[in-house]
């Protein structure tokens, strides 16, 4: 059994990438809109490194220079494509439901913070069966987009946290950025957009393979404390 609140109280997760193997579809879905709209767009990795960000920032950072009718048509075939095709393929990482479960179960709480839509996290969080465990959640459409620490300093007055008792948890630098500008410490997990040498770049206090590994080494965090 894990022991709860040393050092932490508080797990925040980013969804896509980090508890959800979304990133691909997320890439796939995009690119067929740009070949179909017959584009000039951007690659599959620049459109995985921009995975994290809101819709808002990711659509600036790929489109630059857009008209406000050409980002219109290209949001409405991106969703189009996700949703014929993507959206259902995404499933939890091996061994997250049973994290999940088994941080829940001693007694940590639980939150998400992420780039997705508040539709589109409602209908992910329905259909992997986690809903139950989270206590609270953030969305870009919501809130200020990563690295923005507004989320996590959200969640933390929500759930009355301090940043001490706080570790969020997540796949690219955005998270661990927004980790540092609300004065959180953060994780990295391997199983998303963003590789170990970005990562580490923002000093997380350890760079996990995936979530399932998380139970294990809060449980070693917790004998050193």
């Amino acid at each position: 059994m894990i022991r709860p609140h040393l050092p932490f109280r508080l797990l925040v997760f980013d969804w896509d990438g980090t508890l959800i193997d979304s990133t691909a579809g997320i890439v796939g879905a995009t690119l067929q809109a740009i070949e179909e709209l017959g584009l000039d767009g951007p690659s599959g990795d620049e459109i995985r490194d921009a995975i994290g960000l809101s819709p808002r920032e990711s659509f600036a950072r790929l489109f630059p220079g857009t008209s406000a009718e050409e980002e219109l048509k290209i949001r409405q075939r991106i969703r189009f494509h996700w949703l014929e095709t993507y959206c259902d393929e995404g499933r939890l990482f091996d061994g997250v439901a049973e994290a999940i479960a088994e941080l829940g179960g001693a007694d940590y709480f639980l939150a998400v913070a992420t780039g997705k839509s508040r539709a589109g996290l409602d209908r992910d969080l329905e259909t992997t069966g986690l809903r139950g465990h989270f206590l609270a959640t953030r969305t870009a459409d919501e809130s200020e987009s990563k690295p923005h620490p507004q989320m996590l300093l959200e969640l933390m007055e929500e759930l009355g946290t301090t940043p001490a008792e706080t570790l969020m948890v997540g796949d690219t630098t955005f998270d661990l950025e927004m980790a540092g500008n609300a004065g959180v410490a953060c994780v990295g997990v391997m199983t998303g957009a963003h590789g170990r040498e970005r990562l580490e770049a923002c000093e997380p206090r350890t760079v996990l393979g995936s979530v399932a590994e998380l139970p294990r080494w809060l449980a070693a965090s917790a004998e050193e404390a």
